[in-house]
Protein backbone atom coordinates (compact mmCIF):
# COMPACT_ATOMS: atom_id res chain seq x y z
CA UNK A 1 0.00 0.00 0.00
CA UNK A 2 1.15 3.53 -0.76
CA UNK A 3 2.86 5.30 2.17
CA UNK A 4 0.67 7.83 3.93
CA UNK A 5 -2.62 6.04 3.18
CA UNK A 6 -3.04 4.25 6.49
CA UNK A 7 -5.60 1.49 6.97
CA UNK A 8 -6.35 -0.92 9.81
CA UNK A 9 -8.08 -4.29 9.46
CA UNK A 10 -8.39 -7.56 11.31
CA UNK A 11 -6.62 -10.75 10.27
CA UNK A 12 -8.01 -14.19 11.11
CA UNK A 13 -5.21 -16.54 12.12
CA UNK A 14 -6.22 -20.18 12.61
CA UNK A 15 -2.88 -21.94 12.96
CA UNK A 16 0.87 -21.58 12.97
CA UNK A 17 1.16 -22.21 9.22
CA UNK A 18 -1.18 -19.33 8.49
CA UNK A 19 0.66 -17.11 10.97
CA UNK A 20 3.95 -17.77 9.19
CA UNK A 21 2.41 -16.83 5.85
CA UNK A 22 0.90 -13.58 7.13
CA UNK A 23 4.10 -12.48 8.87
CA UNK A 24 6.17 -13.32 5.79
CA UNK A 25 3.74 -11.30 3.66
CA UNK A 26 4.70 -8.06 5.45
CA UNK A 27 8.35 -8.66 4.59
CA UNK A 28 9.76 -10.03 7.85
CA UNK A 29 12.90 -12.16 7.56
CA UNK A 30 12.77 -15.91 7.98
CA UNK A 31 14.08 -15.99 11.54
CA UNK A 32 11.64 -13.28 12.57
CA UNK A 33 8.76 -15.25 11.05
CA UNK A 34 9.64 -18.33 13.06
CA UNK A 35 9.98 -16.37 16.29
CA UNK A 36 6.78 -14.38 15.89
CA UNK A 37 4.42 -17.04 14.50
CA UNK A 38 3.69 -18.68 17.89
CA UNK A 39 2.77 -15.24 19.23
CA UNK A 40 0.17 -14.71 16.52
CA UNK A 41 -1.96 -17.78 17.32
CA UNK A 42 -4.23 -17.49 20.36
CA UNK A 43 -5.84 -20.57 21.89
CA UNK A 44 -8.51 -20.93 24.56
CA UNK A 45 -8.50 -24.38 26.19
CA UNK A 46 -10.92 -25.73 28.76
CA UNK A 47 -9.45 -28.12 31.32
CA UNK A 48 -11.90 -30.07 33.47
CA UNK A 49 -11.78 -31.98 36.73
CA UNK A 50 -8.88 -30.26 38.51
CA UNK A 51 -8.43 -30.01 42.26
CA UNK A 52 -8.00 -26.53 43.76
CA UNK A 53 -4.28 -27.23 44.24
CA UNK A 54 -3.83 -28.19 40.59
CA UNK A 55 -5.92 -25.25 39.40
CA UNK A 56 -4.01 -22.74 41.55
CA UNK A 57 -0.63 -23.91 40.24
CA UNK A 58 -1.88 -23.95 36.65
CA UNK A 59 -3.32 -20.45 36.96
CA UNK A 60 -0.17 -18.99 38.53
CA UNK A 61 2.07 -20.58 35.92
CA UNK A 62 -0.09 -19.30 33.05
CA UNK A 63 -0.19 -15.80 34.52
CA UNK A 64 3.59 -15.86 34.93
CA UNK A 65 3.93 -16.53 31.19
CA UNK A 66 1.72 -13.56 30.29
CA UNK A 67 -1.40 -15.59 29.63
CA UNK A 68 -4.63 -15.87 31.59
CA UNK A 69 -6.57 -18.57 33.40
CA UNK A 70 -10.11 -18.46 34.77
CA UNK A 71 -10.98 -20.75 37.69
CA UNK A 72 -13.94 -21.19 40.03
CA UNK A 73 -14.16 -18.55 42.76
CA UNK A 74 -13.84 -21.19 45.47
CA UNK A 75 -10.41 -22.31 44.28
CA UNK A 76 -8.60 -19.64 46.31
CA UNK A 77 -9.99 -20.74 49.68
CA UNK A 78 -10.46 -24.40 48.78
CA UNK A 79 -14.23 -24.25 49.21
CA UNK A 80 -14.77 -26.27 46.01
CA UNK A 81 -13.62 -29.85 45.51
CA UNK A 82 -13.09 -29.59 41.76
CA UNK A 83 -13.01 -26.89 39.10
CA UNK A 84 -12.75 -26.30 35.40
CA UNK A 85 -10.00 -24.00 34.19
CA UNK A 86 -10.18 -21.82 31.09
CA UNK A 87 -6.68 -21.22 29.74
CA UNK A 88 -6.12 -18.25 27.42
CA UNK A 89 -2.86 -17.56 25.69
CA UNK A 90 -0.68 -17.59 22.59
CA UNK A 91 1.20 -20.66 21.40
CA UNK A 92 4.37 -19.00 22.69
CA UNK A 93 2.88 -18.72 26.16
CA UNK A 94 1.68 -22.31 26.07
CA UNK A 95 5.15 -23.48 25.07
CA UNK A 96 6.58 -21.81 28.18
CA UNK A 97 3.77 -23.20 30.34
CA UNK A 98 4.34 -26.76 29.13
CA UNK A 99 8.04 -26.55 29.86
CA UNK A 100 7.23 -25.55 33.44
CA UNK A 101 4.52 -28.19 33.95
CA UNK A 102 7.08 -30.90 33.25
CA UNK A 103 8.64 -30.08 36.62
CA UNK A 104 5.41 -29.81 38.64
CA UNK A 105 3.91 -32.42 41.00
CA UNK A 106 0.20 -33.28 41.45
CA UNK A 107 -0.06 -35.00 38.02
CA UNK A 108 0.50 -31.68 36.25
CA UNK A 109 3.20 -33.22 34.07
CA UNK A 110 0.57 -35.61 32.67
CA UNK A 111 -1.86 -32.73 32.25
CA UNK A 112 0.82 -30.89 30.28
CA UNK A 113 1.00 -33.79 27.83
CA UNK A 114 -2.76 -33.64 27.32
CA UNK A 115 -2.54 -29.90 26.71
CA UNK A 116 0.28 -30.45 24.22
CA UNK A 117 -1.75 -33.08 22.35
CA UNK A 118 -4.79 -30.79 22.13
CA UNK A 119 -2.67 -27.90 20.84
CA UNK A 120 -1.06 -30.11 18.20
CA UNK A 121 -4.45 -31.38 17.05
CA UNK A 122 -5.82 -27.85 16.78
CA UNK A 123 -3.05 -27.00 14.34
CA UNK A 124 -4.78 -29.24 11.81
CA UNK A 125 -4.16 -32.76 10.58
CA UNK A 126 -2.06 -33.50 7.52
CA UNK A 127 -3.61 -35.28 4.57
CA UNK A 128 -3.54 -39.00 5.34
CA UNK A 129 -4.47 -42.32 3.81
CA UNK A 130 -6.98 -44.44 5.71
CA UNK A 131 -6.69 -48.13 4.91
CA UNK A 132 -10.15 -49.67 4.57
CA UNK A 133 -9.12 -53.29 4.08
CA UNK A 134 -8.68 -53.57 0.26
CA UNK A 135 -9.78 -49.96 -0.30
CA UNK A 136 -8.21 -46.67 0.69
CA UNK A 137 -9.62 -43.25 1.52
CA UNK A 138 -7.67 -40.00 1.36
CA UNK A 139 -8.65 -37.90 4.37
CA UNK A 140 -8.10 -34.15 4.43
CA UNK A 141 -7.53 -33.43 0.75
CA UNK A 142 -11.21 -32.72 0.14
CA UNK A 143 -14.52 -33.44 1.86
CA UNK A 144 -15.65 -37.00 1.23
CA UNK A 145 -19.31 -37.78 0.55
CA UNK A 146 -20.94 -40.87 2.05
CA UNK A 147 -24.13 -41.96 0.30
CA UNK A 148 -26.88 -43.41 2.47
CA UNK A 149 -28.34 -46.74 1.34
CA UNK A 150 -31.11 -47.93 3.65
CA UNK A 151 -32.43 -51.40 2.86
CA UNK A 152 -35.25 -51.05 5.36
CA UNK A 153 -39.01 -50.72 5.11
CA UNK A 154 -39.22 -47.98 7.74
CA UNK A 155 -36.31 -45.48 7.56
CA UNK A 156 -37.49 -41.95 8.31
CA UNK A 157 -36.54 -40.52 4.92
CA UNK A 158 -36.42 -43.25 2.30
CA UNK A 159 -37.91 -46.29 4.02
CA UNK A 160 -38.95 -48.92 1.49
CA UNK A 161 -37.46 -47.24 -1.59
CA UNK A 162 -34.49 -49.60 -1.76
CA UNK A 163 -35.81 -52.55 0.26
CA UNK A 164 -35.54 -54.82 -2.79
CA UNK A 165 -31.89 -55.86 -3.35
CA UNK A 166 -31.95 -55.06 -7.08
CA UNK A 167 -33.12 -51.51 -6.44
CA UNK A 168 -30.55 -51.07 -3.66
CA UNK A 169 -27.66 -52.19 -5.88
CA UNK A 170 -28.86 -49.91 -8.67
CA UNK A 171 -29.04 -46.98 -6.24
CA UNK A 172 -25.51 -47.70 -4.96
CA UNK A 173 -24.06 -47.52 -8.46
CA UNK A 174 -26.07 -44.36 -9.14
CA UNK A 175 -24.56 -42.72 -6.05
CA UNK A 176 -21.06 -43.69 -7.18
CA UNK A 177 -21.74 -42.07 -10.56
CA UNK A 178 -22.94 -38.96 -8.73
CA UNK A 179 -19.67 -38.73 -6.82
CA UNK A 180 -20.11 -40.75 -3.63
CA UNK A 181 -16.82 -41.75 -2.01
CA UNK A 182 -18.39 -44.27 0.41
CA UNK A 183 -21.66 -46.24 0.41
CA UNK A 184 -23.23 -46.64 3.87
CA UNK A 185 -25.40 -49.76 3.90
CA UNK A 186 -27.90 -50.19 6.72
CA UNK A 187 -30.53 -52.83 7.46
CA UNK A 188 -32.06 -51.43 10.64
CA UNK A 189 -33.96 -48.18 10.99
CA UNK A 190 -32.74 -46.34 14.06
CA UNK A 191 -34.32 -43.44 15.88
CA UNK A 192 -32.74 -40.81 18.10
CA UNK A 193 -32.24 -42.41 21.46
CA UNK A 194 -31.43 -45.86 20.11
CA UNK A 195 -29.79 -46.60 23.47
CA UNK A 196 -32.21 -47.33 25.02
CA UNK A 197 -34.90 -47.70 22.33
CA UNK A 198 -37.61 -45.07 22.25
CA UNK A 199 -41.20 -45.25 20.99
CA UNK A 200 -41.18 -45.58 17.21
CA UNK A 201 -38.03 -47.70 17.16
CA UNK A 202 -38.49 -51.40 16.46
CA UNK A 203 -35.31 -53.44 17.04
CA UNK A 204 -34.42 -55.84 14.25
CA UNK A 205 -33.04 -59.28 15.03
CA UNK A 206 -29.51 -59.91 13.69
CA UNK A 207 -30.65 -62.58 11.24
CA UNK A 208 -33.27 -60.27 9.76
CA UNK A 209 -30.73 -57.45 9.50
CA UNK A 210 -28.33 -59.80 7.70
CA UNK A 211 -31.12 -61.03 5.44
CA UNK A 212 -31.58 -57.44 4.31
CA UNK A 213 -27.99 -56.34 3.84
CA UNK A 214 -26.01 -59.39 2.72
CA UNK A 215 -27.61 -59.87 -0.73
CA UNK A 216 -26.92 -56.20 -1.53
CA UNK A 217 -23.40 -56.29 -0.14
CA UNK A 218 -22.48 -59.53 -1.91
CA UNK A 219 -23.74 -58.15 -5.21
CA UNK A 220 -21.79 -54.90 -4.81
CA UNK A 221 -18.61 -56.81 -3.96
CA UNK A 222 -19.12 -59.18 -6.91
CA UNK A 223 -19.59 -56.22 -9.22
CA UNK A 224 -16.39 -54.64 -7.80
CA UNK A 225 -17.93 -51.37 -6.74
CA UNK A 226 -14.95 -48.98 -6.67
CA UNK A 227 -15.64 -47.26 -3.33
CA UNK A 228 -15.61 -48.61 0.24
CA UNK A 229 -18.88 -49.92 1.64
CA UNK A 230 -19.60 -49.31 5.31
CA UNK A 231 -22.00 -51.46 7.29
CA UNK A 232 -24.28 -49.38 9.51
CA UNK A 233 -24.92 -51.63 12.51
CA UNK A 234 -24.62 -51.81 16.28
CA UNK A 235 -24.31 -55.61 16.37
CA UNK A 236 -20.95 -57.39 16.20
CA UNK A 237 -22.47 -60.50 14.62
CA UNK A 238 -23.84 -58.40 11.77
CA UNK A 239 -20.56 -56.49 11.41
CA UNK A 240 -18.56 -59.73 11.34
CA UNK A 241 -20.75 -61.31 8.63
CA UNK A 242 -20.64 -58.11 6.58
CA UNK A 243 -16.86 -57.85 6.86
CA UNK A 244 -16.52 -61.50 5.88
CA UNK A 245 -18.67 -60.74 2.83
CA UNK A 246 -16.44 -57.83 1.84
CA UNK A 247 -17.55 -54.70 3.72
CA UNK A 248 -14.78 -52.21 4.45
CA UNK A 249 -15.91 -49.99 7.35
CA UNK A 250 -18.15 -50.32 10.42
CA UNK A 251 -20.52 -47.45 11.19
CA UNK A 252 -21.52 -47.96 14.84
CA UNK A 253 -24.18 -45.57 16.12
CA UNK A 254 -23.34 -46.56 19.69
CA UNK A 255 -19.58 -45.98 19.44
CA UNK A 256 -18.58 -49.54 20.46
CA UNK A 257 -20.84 -49.49 23.55
CA UNK A 258 -23.89 -51.59 22.60
CA UNK A 259 -21.96 -54.76 21.82
CA UNK A 260 -18.75 -55.61 23.74
CA UNK A 261 -17.55 -57.71 20.79
CA UNK A 262 -17.68 -54.87 18.24
CA UNK A 263 -14.25 -53.37 18.89
CA UNK A 264 -12.55 -56.76 18.76
CA UNK A 265 -14.36 -57.64 15.53
CA UNK A 266 -13.13 -54.43 13.89
CA UNK A 267 -9.59 -55.05 15.13
CA UNK A 268 -9.62 -58.62 13.82
CA UNK A 269 -10.56 -57.48 10.31
CA UNK A 270 -8.52 -54.26 10.37
CA UNK A 271 -11.63 -52.23 9.61
CA UNK A 272 -12.04 -48.54 10.43
CA UNK A 273 -14.93 -47.68 12.73
CA UNK A 274 -17.16 -44.61 12.73
CA UNK A 275 -18.04 -43.75 16.33
CA UNK A 276 -21.27 -41.80 16.79
CA UNK A 277 -22.14 -39.84 19.92
CA UNK A 278 -25.43 -41.13 21.26
CA UNK A 279 -27.10 -40.76 24.62
CA UNK A 280 -30.52 -41.17 26.16
CA UNK A 281 -31.98 -37.78 27.05
CA UNK A 282 -30.84 -34.27 26.27
CA UNK A 283 -29.45 -33.12 29.62
CA UNK A 284 -25.91 -31.72 29.55
CA UNK A 285 -23.82 -29.59 31.87
CA UNK A 286 -21.19 -28.90 29.22
CA UNK A 287 -22.39 -30.43 25.95
CA UNK A 288 -19.24 -30.17 23.81
CA UNK A 289 -17.07 -31.16 26.74
CA UNK A 290 -19.22 -34.22 27.39
CA UNK A 291 -19.16 -35.19 23.72
CA UNK A 292 -15.36 -34.98 23.70
CA UNK A 293 -15.21 -37.08 26.89
CA UNK A 294 -17.57 -39.64 25.31
CA UNK A 295 -15.30 -40.08 22.31
CA UNK A 296 -12.18 -40.38 24.44
CA UNK A 297 -13.87 -43.16 26.40
CA UNK A 298 -14.68 -44.94 23.11
CA UNK A 299 -11.05 -44.51 22.03
CA UNK A 300 -10.06 -46.41 25.16
CA UNK A 301 -12.53 -49.21 24.39
CA UNK A 302 -11.04 -49.50 20.91
CA UNK A 303 -7.44 -49.47 22.08
CA UNK A 304 -8.07 -52.13 24.73
CA UNK A 305 -9.39 -54.37 21.95
CA UNK A 306 -6.33 -53.74 19.78
CA UNK A 307 -8.02 -51.29 17.43
CA UNK A 308 -5.70 -48.38 16.73
CA UNK A 309 -6.94 -44.83 17.22
CA UNK A 310 -5.80 -44.15 13.65
CA UNK A 311 -8.70 -46.39 12.53
CA UNK A 312 -11.37 -44.25 14.21
CA UNK A 313 -13.67 -41.58 12.77
CA UNK A 314 -15.97 -39.50 14.99
CA UNK A 315 -19.56 -38.46 14.35
CA UNK A 316 -21.20 -36.00 16.80
CA UNK A 317 -24.57 -37.68 16.29
CA UNK A 318 -26.95 -35.03 15.02
CA UNK A 319 -30.47 -35.89 16.13
CA UNK A 320 -29.38 -38.36 18.81
CA UNK A 321 -29.71 -37.19 22.40
CA UNK A 322 -29.99 -33.55 21.37
CA UNK A 323 -32.73 -30.96 20.95
CA UNK A 324 -32.97 -28.88 17.79
CA UNK A 325 -31.12 -26.02 19.49
CA UNK A 326 -28.44 -28.39 20.75
CA UNK A 327 -27.97 -29.82 17.26
CA UNK A 328 -27.52 -26.32 15.88
CA UNK A 329 -25.03 -25.52 18.63
CA UNK A 330 -22.96 -28.62 17.83
CA UNK A 331 -22.87 -27.61 14.17
CA UNK A 332 -21.88 -24.07 15.14
CA UNK A 333 -19.08 -25.35 17.38
CA UNK A 334 -18.00 -28.31 15.27
CA UNK A 335 -14.42 -27.04 15.12
CA UNK A 336 -14.01 -27.79 18.83
CA UNK A 337 -13.86 -31.50 18.00
CA UNK A 338 -10.52 -30.90 16.29
CA UNK A 339 -8.85 -31.32 19.69
CA UNK A 340 -9.41 -35.08 19.32
CA UNK A 341 -7.26 -35.28 16.21
CA UNK A 342 -9.58 -37.66 14.35
CA UNK A 343 -11.55 -37.26 11.09
CA UNK A 344 -15.06 -35.91 11.65
CA UNK A 345 -18.18 -37.23 9.91
CA UNK A 346 -21.35 -35.11 9.88
CA UNK A 347 -24.79 -36.60 9.19
CA UNK A 348 -27.49 -33.92 9.09
CA UNK A 349 -29.18 -35.01 5.86
CA UNK A 350 -32.96 -34.39 5.90
CA UNK A 351 -33.05 -34.64 9.70
CA UNK A 352 -35.67 -33.13 11.99
CA UNK A 353 -33.34 -30.30 13.03
CA UNK A 354 -33.81 -29.04 9.46
CA UNK A 355 -37.51 -29.87 9.26
CA UNK A 356 -38.31 -28.15 12.56
CA UNK A 357 -36.15 -25.11 11.80
CA UNK A 358 -37.70 -24.56 8.36
CA UNK A 359 -41.08 -26.18 9.09
CA UNK A 360 -40.68 -28.53 6.13
CA UNK A 361 -41.46 -32.22 5.53
CA UNK A 362 -38.72 -34.78 4.83
CA UNK A 363 -39.01 -34.52 1.05
CA UNK A 364 -38.41 -30.75 1.05
CA UNK A 365 -35.18 -30.50 3.07
CA UNK A 366 -32.55 -30.46 0.31
CA UNK A 367 -31.72 -26.76 0.67
CA UNK A 368 -31.60 -27.01 4.45
CA UNK A 369 -29.32 -30.01 4.18
CA UNK A 370 -27.11 -28.08 1.75
CA UNK A 371 -26.73 -25.25 4.27
CA UNK A 372 -25.70 -27.66 7.03
CA UNK A 373 -23.25 -29.46 4.74
CA UNK A 374 -21.57 -26.19 3.76
CA UNK A 375 -21.33 -25.11 7.40
CA UNK A 376 -20.00 -28.53 8.38
CA UNK A 377 -17.22 -28.26 5.79
CA UNK A 378 -16.38 -24.80 7.12
CA UNK A 379 -16.32 -26.27 10.63
CA UNK A 380 -13.82 -28.97 9.71
CA UNK A 381 -15.90 -31.97 8.61
CA UNK A 382 -13.96 -34.55 6.62
CA UNK A 383 -16.95 -36.66 5.58
CA UNK A 384 -20.62 -35.76 5.08
CA UNK A 385 -23.28 -38.50 5.13
CA UNK A 386 -26.15 -37.65 2.77
CA UNK A 387 -29.16 -38.92 0.85
CA UNK A 388 -28.94 -36.45 -2.06
CA UNK A 389 -25.48 -37.31 -3.33
CA UNK A 390 -25.35 -35.36 -6.59
CA UNK A 391 -26.47 -32.11 -4.98
CA UNK A 392 -24.31 -32.45 -1.85
CA UNK A 393 -21.19 -33.33 -3.87
CA UNK A 394 -21.58 -29.95 -5.55
CA UNK A 395 -22.11 -28.20 -2.22
CA UNK A 396 -19.04 -29.88 -0.72
CA UNK A 397 -16.84 -29.02 -3.71
CA UNK A 398 -17.87 -25.37 -3.55
CA UNK A 399 -17.31 -25.23 0.21
CA UNK A 400 -13.93 -26.93 -0.22
CA UNK A 401 -12.90 -24.33 -2.80
CA UNK A 402 -13.36 -21.66 -0.12
CA UNK A 403 -12.37 -23.41 3.09
CA UNK A 404 -9.47 -25.67 2.22
CA UNK A 405 -7.68 -23.03 0.14
CA UNK A 406 -8.19 -20.40 2.80
CA UNK A 407 -7.34 -22.40 5.91
CA UNK A 408 -4.79 -24.80 4.54
CA UNK A 409 -4.69 -28.52 5.25
CA UNK A 410 -2.45 -28.35 8.27
CA UNK A 411 0.51 -29.70 6.32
Amino acid sequence: MEAGKMEVRGIEIKNRTQALAEIAAVGADGQGCRLMAPKAVHRVLKVSGLTPVQANILKQEMLAKGGEAAVARGVVDGSVQATDVLLMGTLKQYEALLAKLKMQPFALKQLGEKIREALQNLEGRPVCRLACRDRELTIGERTLVMGILNVTPDSFSDGGLYFEPEKAVERAWQMVEEGADIIDLGGESTRPGVVPPTPGYDPVEPQEELRRVLPVLEKLVAEKIPVPVSIDTTKAVVARAALAAGAHIINDQTALRADPQMAGTAAEYGAPVILMHNQSGTEYRDMLGEIVHYFRASFEIAERAGLSREKLIIDPGFGFGKTVEQNLEVLRRLGELACLGRPVLVGTSRKSMIGKTLNLPVDQRVEGTAATVALAVAGGADIVRVHDVKEMVRVARMADAVVRRRCGSGE
